[in-house]
């Protein structure tokens, strides 16, 4: 399923990313496109806090991966947050160990995803923010009919 929301404030990104992180169990994949500026560190940082992530979120554009320790209804759970701009292809992927972490314990934040479309699960939510700096954005979302149905509310 497709939807579309506006963001008029990063505060409002933010909250979506919130209320969306929300709505995990634990194994989703996040595919998450937006040119730079667009907030899609705001977003992962909104996610955290559902998560209740205590350290600071931050790009992982140098690092490429980071991982945050959070929990879900008590569970213990990781957030993991990657960069994959510097990728070529899938193969480097696989040998950095991305498909590792595609797993029921972790929530996977993937920028850039597009390079490693081939071993990408399924069952994944896409989301692209398009905006930067002082614009509105548009938050384009495709996923299950039962978390789009709950954002929507």
């Amino acid at each position: 399923m497709e939807m579309t929301l506006q963001s008029k404030t990063p505060e409002q990104t933010f909250a979506f990313g919130s209320k969306l992180g929300s709505l995990f169990s634990g194994g989703e994949v996040l595919c998450l496109n937006g040119e730079l500026g667009a907030g899609k560190t705001v977003l992962a940082k909104g996610l955290a806090k559902a998560l209740a992530v205590k350290e600071q979120v931050t790009s992982p554009t140098f690092t490429m991966i980071q991982e945050y320790q959070g929990q879900i209804k008590g569970q213990p759970v990781r957030l993991v947050h990657m960069d994959l701009y510097r990728l070529r292809n899938a193969e480097e992927a696989e040998i950095i160990g991305v498909p590792d972490y595609f797993r029921e314990d972790c929530i996977c934040l993937l920028e850039w995803p597009e390079v490693i479309e081939d071993i990408l699960p399924e069952e994944k939510i896409d989301i692209s923010i398009l905006g930067s700096g002082e614009e509105e954005r548009e938050i384009l979302i495709r996923a299950d009919e039962q978390i789009c149905r709950a954002l929507k509310t």
